[in-house]
């Protein structure tokens, strides 16, 4: 039986040869596309590439609990997760498409366009966007792309004829056009001519691929070598000795001080931003600011620099989780340069209850004014354990305001400060369901033993940390199964703004347990056993594991 004699159920070996490897196509052009993205997205910046783009796109859509289902699975993963899924779902597509464009040529090829305009919108679409260069990388990677996928289609084997009216008569025309154009260009298949067009597009795309992550990374070259040059000068207010027995003896518990290399890293950054010290900017302006001001980063070292250990909480935080780490941080005091620019206090007759902190990422985070200015240790941070911030941080400058989660104070990469009200403005995590306003709750956690723990009978050492920023932690209790509350041993307190430490001698005996912990703040509020997500303000309830004495 010839190909012709087939029926329209029941693709020839040719038919099927031709859709392979036209999906192999589509796979080789979606790998240029990108490839070509890359290469432009490093002569552009970093964040105007499609992948990264569409990334931050979908961040900024994505309901505030899927968000916080994504922190809780993948922690600082997060962000990997999310582009192997973009890069996934772009391999299924560029198949499909490829596929296509082997029974129509022109109508999958010019189909990778809507990949380029989709990148182009994204990427125009970004709080930090500079313009239309942004749209560049998205468009010449979905020009390469669509190029591409038109040639190998070209020399695929040519596809079978129909008998008329088996197919529509615009298809028939168009395929029609399309074989006549290939037995024009030298008929029939070639397999030699597609495998070398192939393997030269591939490696062709792994070049340009590798060129242009060796050009995006020359280009923060000027910040590594600006974080590289920075002295921070000896903090005029120096943070007190921490006490000798702040840090209980037990194996298992969170060093007092977090490492940098350790210390959590949450936020919507696709690609760390790296800013060059030496250009970096913050402009301070608003309402009730009678001098607005544009300050340098040596400006901020010439200041009288504050050193004090303070513990920061992300409001995406589980109980129990491990967003939550310890710092000596060296910055600027942030109410001093306010009043210098004459901010007053609402309670003080301000008309600015809000500061809006702008990150060059786009990011937007609204704190209290009157907590900034309150007294407490509000700072621009330069440093952190002692060396100058590291770019996941948010080198050069950040903002930490004590007592406040994150997501309304700690403002990484900060190269602006507008002073307004909550009722004029609503900062990034406010537009999605968050609190306006968010204090952090008393919490603590067991750090040892882990859950699902199999000590020995005996005395076994439970212990971990709590906190209660701006007020400090007076009490810490452990309760076994549903016995008694036992008042556990605290460490010495550094300061009201950092972690506490506390251990508890448990005699442990066979079986299993559970083993809870809960903390009574300065005020007397005891730690709530009510469990609530992290959306809107952060979690609250009392930490539990379970353990097994055998």
């Amino acid at each position: 039986m010839s190909d012709h004699d087939k029926t329209p159920h029941q693709p020839s070996a040719r038919t099927w040869t031709r859709l392979g490897l036209g999906a192999l196509g589509g796979l080789l052009a979606q790998g240029a596309a990108l490839a070509v993205a890359e290469l432009a997205a490093a002569a552009v910046r970093p964040q105007s590439g499609p992948v990264v783009a569409v990334g931050a796109a979908a961040i900024d859509r994505t309901p505030a609990a899927v968000k916080d289902w994504a922190i809780r699975t993948f922690g600082a993963d997060d962000k990997l997760v999310l582009q192997l899924g973009i890069l996934a779902v772009l391999t299924l597509f560029a198949l499909a498409l490829g596929a296509f464009a082997a029974r129509h040529r022109r109508t999958g090829a010019a189909g990778i366009l809507v990949f380029g305009v989709v990148g182009a919108a994204a990427a125009l679409g970004r709080p930090d966007s500079t313009g239309v260069r942004d749209a560049l990388p998205s468009v010449l990677g979905a020009i390469a792309g669509a190029a591409l996928l038109y040639v190998l289609v070209g020399l695929l084997p040519p596809a079978r004829r129909e008998a008329p009216g088996e197919r529509g008569e615009q298809i028939e025309q168009e395929e029609q056009e399309e074989q006549e154009e290939q037995e024009e260009q030298g008929g029939g298949w070639d397999r030699r001519r597609f495998v070398i067009a192939a393997t030269a597009a591939a490696a062709a795309s792994a070049g340009a691929g590798v060129l242009g992550r060796a050009l995006s990374g020359a280009g923060g070259r000027e910040a590594v070598a600006s974080r590289k040059n920075v002295t921070l000068p000896p903090p005029g207010s120096r943070a007190p000795g921490v006490p000798r027995r702040a840090q209980v003896g037990v194996d298992g518990v969170s060093s007092f001080f977090t490492p940098n290399s350790d210390f959590y890293r949450v936020d919507t950054a696709l690609v760390v931003p790296k800013v060059d010290a030496t250009t970096w900017r913050l402009r301070v302006h608003g309402d009730g600011v009678d001098r607005e001001r544009t300050l340098t980063f040596d400006d901020l070292l010439r200041r009288e620099l504050i050193e004090r250990d303070i513990t920061l909480t992300c409001v995406s935080n589980e109980v129990g989780g491990p967003y939550v780490g310890n710092a000596r941080w060296i910055g600027v005091r942030l109410a001093d340069l306010l009043e210098e620019c004459g901010v007053r206090r609402p309670s003080q007759g301000g008309p600015a209850d809000q500061l809006v902190a702008r990150s060059v990422d786009g990011m937007t985070i609204g704190s209290p004014v009157e907590d900034v200015m309150d007294g407490r240790d509000a700072m621009l941070a330069l440093g952190m354990n002692g060396e100058p911030l590291p770019f996941d941080h948010g080198f050069p400058v950040r903002m930490l305001v004590p007592g406040l989660y994150g997501y309304v104070s700690a403002c990484k990469w900060i190269e602006e400060i507008e002073l307004t009200t909550f009722d004029a403005y609503d900062a990034y995590w406010v537009k999605r369901d968050w609190a306006r306003e968010a204090p952090v709750k008393t919490q603590s956690r067991i750090d040892t033993p882990k859950p699902f723990a199999r000590p020995k009978t005996g005395t076994v050492m439970v212990a971990g940390v709590a906190w209660a920023q701006r007020r400090g932690i007076d009490k810490v209790e452990i309760r076994v199964d549903d016995g008694p509350w036992r008042e556990a041993i605290l460490a010495a307190e550094d300061s009201r703004d950092t972690w506490r430490q506390w251990s508890y001698a448990w005699p442990a005996t066979k079986g299993g347990h559970t083993l809870t912990v809960r903390a009574t703040d300065r005020t007397g509020e005891v730690q709530t056993e009510r469990r609530t997500r992290t959306v809107p303000d952060g979690a609250s309830g009392w930490h539990s594991v379970v353990v097994t004495v055998e």
